[in-house]
């Protein structure tokens, strides 16, 4: 009998706690690593003596990358073990984290920001996955909350921690603070996590894997870089645009007919799953739109610190975290669609507050609206992450993880691109319309109190004049992306009625994973 077949094989985590925290500590270190080199991206410019084009590489390269390699965890845990996956993935994302911190070149460093997102990508699907085996099925929505503070809380942290570290440092420490970090990881899950059996006959669709990254790969790069090159407007945007079309379509008529495909089309038989990546997509759009949003408008219109920046979206994190743990007691008891309603009307609440923010908006205002969205966006994560694992096969779930978090990563660069495209349009749109009023003729801007602060025949009360114009125009901007998700928020909520609860349905058998 091979060990691959062994029944003695099969047991639980020895130490559920440890496996716990060991997980939590891979996730954050991914999650946090998709936002805390934002802020360093000027430092990083003037190091590598880079243009804002080229800098954007650093950023884009990780995000392609890791969404290319996310669908293959399923394929790769299976082929392999979990375990192992797991602890390469941890390693050399360290590792590449360490060259990045000591990259000297531009070249350099998209290089090893390739190498993060390759070895990042499957971090986050493992350990969903290691948690969703190790709790029993009745404590799934506690396991969920745990592991969904560790993705929500990374982007929200990521911009304060990276603005710290920049600051008091320089910008190599956003790299460098994950070896400790994953260093630990690795040292927990190398002795607590147990080793799931390998399928060493498994084989693998190359055509499937080539063509569903190529297509993610140029939605990706159209989605980072739309806005740079001025979208349809740009021939690159466009050939991305068309090759990802293409590809994608070479895909779906390659999976259906193929006899063994890279993704098999009944994982999408389940209802709960097909829905549940939807419900996915729009969190990622709302969530990290928001993100994207917030510290431009809060630094660039209302002139805060970096630093005060961090601590006034901090509030969305904790709002988040306090509504998971409640949600994870007691989504047990109650049903897991109510609470994702009460998540999406709550987000439509602080969204449409948002919408009403001014140039005089005060910092309560900032604080309670995000602190509201937080614990929205907690009662939303929660429901949704377990019914979309709650009807699957177990022995699916890490291939279903690699797809449920792609789909978040797809609706946060899509909701990134459109609302940053929205605003550009709009402040550009509305500086054009405010600015036809400023004309000679106008007797407002003629009174005394007026010419002291702005004067059209005076060059620097003119310029101080147009900047205001900016202001007010980027304001409007705001507000307009702001009324958008507000409302696509109130339109989601009628995909809860297409899930079913879990409770009414009979169960896949609960199997254990099992240890080599």
């Amino acid at each position: 009998m091979s060990e691959d077949d062994d029944p003695d094989l099969a047991a639980p985590p020895q130490n559920l706690a440890l496996v716990t925290f060991g997980t939590m500590l891979a996730t954050v270190m991914q999650a946090l690593d998709t936002t805390i080199a934002n802020v360093a991206l000027p430092h990083m410019q003037g190091s590598f003596s880079a243009t804002l084009d080229q800098i954007a590489w650093v950023l884009t390269s990780y995000i392609v990358a890791a969404a290319i390699m996310t669908p293959p965890t399923g394929w790769l845990a299976a082929r392999f073990g979990r375990k192992r996956l797991y602890l390469t993935s941890v390693a050399g994302f360290t590792i590449a984290s360490v060259l990045c911190g000591a990259a000297i070149t531009l070249p350099q460093m998209v290089i090893f920001r390739l190498l993060q997102g390759v070895f990042g990508a499957a971090l986050v699907p493992l350990s969903q996955a290691t948690l969703l085996d190790g709790y029993p099925r009745e404590k799934h929505g506690y396991a969920m909350a745990i592991w969904g503070i560790g993705i929500m809380a990374g982007p929200i942290l990521g911009p304060t921690l990276g603005g710290w570290l920049t600051e008091n440092y320089n910008w190599r420490w956003v790299f460098y603070i994950n070896v400790p970090v994953g260093a630990l990881a690795f040292f927990i899950i190398s002795a607590f996590v147990p080793e799931t059996r390998r399928n060493r006959g498994l084989g693998f669709d190359v055509f499937g894997f080539v063509a569903i990254s190529l297509a993610i790969g140029c939605l990706q790069m159209f989605l980072d870089r739309g806005e740079l090159k001025d979208w349809f407007g740009s021939t690159e945007i466009v050939v991305e645009a068309a090759l990802c079309g293409l590809f994608l379509y070479i895909f779906l008529v390659h999976t259906f007919m193929a006899e063994r495909p890279f993704i098999s089309p009944s994982l999408f038989a389940d209802r709960n799953f097909s829905v549940s990546l939807l419900v996915i997509f729009v969190i990622g759009a709302i969530l990290y739109s928001t993100l994207a949003l917030m510290p431009p408008f809060l630094q660039n219109l209302l002139d805060y610190p970096v630093v005060t920046t961090g601590f006034v979206i901090a509030p969305r994190g904790i709002g988040t975290m306090i509504a998971m743990i409640l949600v994870g007691r007691i989504i047990g008891p109650v049903d897991a669609r109510l609470l994702l309603a009460i998540g999406f009307a709550l987000a439509a609440v602080s969204l449409y507050w948002m919408a009403s923010f001014s140039l005089d908006v005060g910092i309560r205002d900032i604080v309670m609206s995000g602190l509201v969205q937080g614990i929205g966006l907690g009662f939303i994560w929660v429901p949704v992450t377990a019914i979309a694992f709650s009807t699957l096969d177990p022995s699916r779930r890490t291939e279903a993880a690699g797809i449920f978090n792609l789909m978040r990563n797809i609706g946060a660069s899509a909701g990134i691109s459109i609302v940053t495209a929205l605003l550009d349009r709009s402040t550009q749109v509305n500086h054009e319309q405010i600015g036809s009023v400023i004309t000679p003729y106008n007797l407002l801007l003629r009174s005394p109190e007026i010419e002291r602060v702005w004067d059209i025949h005076n060059q620097f009360k003119a310029a101080a004049l147009d900047a205001e114009i900016t202001r007010q125009a980027a304001m409007i901007g705001y507000i307009n992306d702001y009324k958008m998700m507000t409302v696509l928020a109130i339109v989601s909520i009628p995909l809860v009625l297409l899930l079913t609860n879990p409770r009414q349905k009979e169960m896949p058998k609960e199997a254990p994973a099992a240890i080599e």
